[in-house]
């Protein structure tokens, strides 16, 4: 075990801990997953197999309201007997005296987490088709959901989620902005002026996109993962924000992160804008306004995550991160949502 995993995981309570919940045979040993961008991430193993999935907040100071593991845990507990795979829940540990700050704990789902275009390219044609549809699908499943009937219904408030999302973003820029960036200011008033009136309430994941869900070789997803931005909200949002993460060829001003979605097999923006409508029965003629209001709260959270990194709370990943990329990255979402809203 490196001396960086003993820093932000006490594995002898830890382990106590997990073995006080599941059945564990032997010492277990943690591995930070790469990739992270916000709470840390462990792969949890027992010998040659891995058995769990450990989540906890960076190092360092935190925003206020940020990394809330109670909520995250509670999400996917809540959600285990819906149509929305979620992972089984092992527990959720509040006591400061085992590790220092809460972190919840989750069996191990054996699936594909297709982060880059390099893992995309190992799935067939048909497996993107697949997996498009079934984010789709999996997102209305999500949306309808009875917020009461799992227990949700106190989560957050049912109406004004729109001013509420940008006052909360609006403040974690002021608290982690490493520059001054008056775009982001000035988007976030007009997004107020031209709020649209809501669609009813739903639960929101809030991060939704192709690389926090889970698929198998098929490309089926398997699990929805990283529920730490959910709450009772808009839906247009999270179809806003699926679509503002997706490179799409055919756009002409491609937004995605990673070029695996303009690969051969996977659907565009509009098929996928189409297929949540004719699911749903819903009208999608917001959906301008929210693929602006998610390229705007991306770069929120985007300045928040570079801040972490520059502080070095993010532990020690074996992924090569391009801080420059992840600084400009900030401007371009800030610039992309107000071309949407007709701004420049």
């Amino acid at each position: 075990m490196s001396e960086a995993i003993s820093e932000v995981i006490a594995v002898d309570e830890v382990t106590s801990w997990i073995g006080q919940r599941a059945e564990i045979d032997g010492p277990l040993t943690y591995t930070l997953i790469a990739g992270g961008r916000s709470n840390m991430t462990f792969a949890v193993s027992d010998g040659d197999h891995t058995r769990f999935v450990l989540r906890r907040p960076p190092t360092g100071p935190l925003l206020p309201s940020a990394h809330d593991m109670a909520r995250e845990y509670r999400l996917m507990h809540a959600l285990r007997d819906s149509d929305v795979p979620v992972p089984e829940m092992v527990g959720l540990c509040q006591d400061e005296t085992v590790n220092g700050r809460d972190f919840y704990v989750m069996r191990y789902v054996d699936g594909i987490v297709v982060r880059d275009v390099e893992v995309a390219s190992t799935m067939d044609i048909a497996a993107r088709k697949t997996m498009s549809e079934s984010l789709i699908d999996t997102l209305c499943a999500l949306h309808r959901v009875d917020i009461d009937e799992v227990g949700l219904g106190d989560l957050a408030k049912r109406s004004g989620y729109v001013e509420r999302q940008v006052k909360r973003w609006s403040g974690q820029w002021e608290s982690s902005r490493t520059r001054d960036m008056p775009l982001v200011d000035a988007v976030a008033a007009e997004l107020i002026r031209l709020m649209p009136d809501p669609n009813p309430t739903t639960i929101a994941h809030g991060d939704y996109r192709l690389s926090n869900c889970m698929v198998d070789e098929g490309g089926s997803v398997v699990a929805v993962l990283d529920w730490e931005l959910c709450t009772l909200g808009e839906p247009m949002a999270d179809l806003g924000g699926l679509l503002g993460y997706w490179y799409d060829p055919q756009d002409n001003d491609p937004a995605g992160d990673a070029e695996s979605t303009g690969l051969p097999g996977f659907l565009n923006q509009n098929d996928l804008a189409s297929r949540y409508a004719a699911i749903m029965h819903s009208e999608i003629a917001s959906i301008t306004y929210y693929r602006a209001f998610a390229q705007w709260r991306l770069a929120c959270i985007g300045e928040g995550v570079y801040a972490r990194y520059l502080a070095g709370q993010q532990g020690e990943q074996d992924e090569e991160i391009d801080l420059d990329h992840m600084r400009d990255s900030v401007a371009e979402r800030a610039e992309r949502a107000a071309h949407l809203l007709g701004m420049i």
